[in-house]
């Protein structure tokens, strides 16, 4: 069975625009050749952090929302352990709530870029 997951990670500022998206290919391509699915994702770019990690002050954001297998989600962080690239990761499971809360945001979002073109 499918569980919904989200997942939020940092990578480290010093990459180039480039090494971000193939960093963020790699993780994805981890999902998709694990049978899971990617429902969505979001590169929030680079943001101030609220402290200090590894002597880094800044950060490039990245969300990736998807359906796995549970038994999945270990191996996934521990190749975000791996990396040196990755500052923090959270992966967290979405309940039915916090799914409908995250389509819903999206379709709002969707509706706002819509509307201002």
């Amino acid at each position: 069975m499918l569980n919904r997951y989200e997942t939020v990670f940092i990578l480290t500022p010093v990459l180039s625009e480039d090494q971000v998206k193939e960093a963020v290919n790699k993780y994805n391509d981890l999902i998709t050749h694990a049978g899971g699915s990617i429902v969505h994702t979001e590169n929030w770019g680079l943001k101030k952090l609220a402290y200090n990690i590894k002597k880094k002050t800044t950060g490039f954001y990245n969300l990736v929302e998807f359906d796995a297998e549970s038994a999945f989600v270990k191996d996934f962080e521990i190749a975000f352990k791996r990396d040196e690239r990755i500052l923090r990761f959270l992966t967290v499971k979405l309940d039915k709530h916090a799914t409908a809360y995250s389509e819903k945001r999206r379709n709002a979002r969707t509706e706002k870029v819509a509307a201002e073109a």
